[in-house]
């Protein structure tokens, strides 16, 4: 095995199961065809990692935004209430449409709660170990960005999905390899002992710090040195959309920037392993930049076994009697 298909191995392991995702897509079009019949709704896209195609193994939700008319709804996008009763009226609308004994589109969710910012509804069987959510977001389209309610705050806050969306596919028509290549920065970023760091936070990194048109090992190489620079440069990661300000205060930037220096001394030496042939060198410090789920390099075999050379007896003159 080289290490070009050491890669591919890998993308397998950060893909997730295509029937999970073609379920996942189908249950985004259920909540967009419900709420497509409501005569207030504008319009229901998907958003999140599933739309960017940015997803890794395993799926854990689904993200759904669904545009409200204003003229419909006075007084939502203002502080106070009208966040809890957007909110509210969406978990009404799911259960109404979609709900799993007397939904009238689909008999689908079989609990809606409402978060800080969506709905959250639960279909599986709770013991199901591949089980994902629907997250449903009401929001209202206002000139180039969306306002979406924030209970904690009580207030209704900018955002833009849609801006990563197109950043994402505007370097996917670059390079196809592109969203599987973020989601092995994601499947590192997972396995950081002692370091919480959001997979959205590795997605904006790899914006301005993935190149394209590159060998995968090499794109990977050039994005751990150029990310380590940038942190340790002091810079912090935030909405590209620039609303939402750091994507994660509670990331602890000094270990993030230590992690990924460590990831690009490995990286590289990879590299230059891979130059000069040494596949198997290279794959194992692949292995030490991505861990256990990066594949073992082929093995060997023992060495063979040393043979002496046959040397003739020494034969002693020694008296015969």
């Amino acid at each position: 095995m080289n290490v070009s298909e050491a890669f591919d191995k890998y993308q397998r392991y950060v893909d997730a199961d295509p029937t999970q995702v073609a379920e996942a897509r189908d249950r985004a079009a259920s909540f967009k065809g419900a709420f497509n019949t409501l005569s207030d709704v504008d319009e229901v896209f998907m958003s999140g990692s599933l739309a960017r195609k940015t997803h890794k193994d395993p799926i854990h939700d689904v993200d759904v935004v669904i545009i409200y008319n204003d003229d419909d709804h006075p007084g939502w996008g203002d502080a106070g209430d009208s966040a809890e009763d957007a909110l509210n009226y969406t978990r009404e609308k799911v259960n109404a449409l979609l709900g799993a004994t007397n939904g009238t589109y689909d008999q689908l969710v079989r609990l809606a709660r409402w978060r800080n910012h969506a709905v959250k509804c639960f279909i599986d069987d709770p013991d199901d170990e591949d089980a994902f959510t629907v997250d449903a977001m009401p929001a209202l389209r206002k000139d180039g960005y969306l306002l979406i309610p924030e209970f904690l705050s009580r207030k209704w806050v900018a955002c833009d999905p849609e801006h990563l969306i197109d950043e994402v596919q505007k370097r996917r028509e670059q390079w196809g390899n592109y969203p599987g290549t973020v989601r092995m920065l994601k499947d590192w970023a997972s396995i950081q002992t002692g370091l919480n760091i959001k997979s959205l936070v590795m997605e904006v990194l790899a914006l301005d710090n993935l190149p394209l048109g590159r060998t995968q090992p090499v794109a990977v190489k050039e994005f751990f040195v150029k990310a380590a620079h940038y942190i340790e440069s002091g810079y912090t990661v935030e909405d590209p959309a620039g609303y939402c300000g750091p994507i994660q205060t509670d990331l602890d930037y000094a270990t993030f920037g230590d992690r990924l220096r460590a990831a690009a001394d490995n990286a590289a030496l990879a590299v230059v392993k891979q130059s000069v042939s040494d596949d198997a060198g290279a794959i194992r410090s692949w292995r030490d930049v991505f861990g256990d789920g990066f594949p073992k390099p082929p093995s060997t075999g023992p060495a063979p076994a040393v043979v002496p050379p046959v040397v003739p007896r020494p034969v002693k003159d020694t008296p015969q009697g």
